[in-house]
């Protein structure tokens, strides 16, 4: 695996894990007991701090490229072993 294989695939387990971490931890103003401003939605988030987001979606995104680079050198699980799947002969 190439280099910008190992870039590509990590961006992109860290884009889909940080919008997995996205809702945790968040607040609503009614939660936390503020008063909303004018024209402020009731589930706009009270506490959003996009630097734990961004922590939590790198550690998320280094262990599951960790597992998928540990099954990509050790041959874990391959397509032939995927149910339904018959490779082209």
């Amino acid at each position: 695996m190439n280099l910008y294989a190992i870039f590509a695939i990590y961006f992109l387990m860290w884009v889909i894990s940080a919008f997995i971490m996205l809702p945790f931890g968040i607040r609503t103003p009614d939660e936390t007991g503020e008063v909303l401003l004018k024209g402020q939605a009731d589930s706009a988030p009270s506490n959003f701090r996009p630097g734990v987001v961004m922590l939590r979606a790198t550690i998320l995104a280094t262990i599951l490229f960790g597992l998928y680079y540990a099954n990509y050198v050790q041959g874990w699980v391959t397509v032939d072993m995927l149910p339904g799947y018959r490779a082209a002969q």
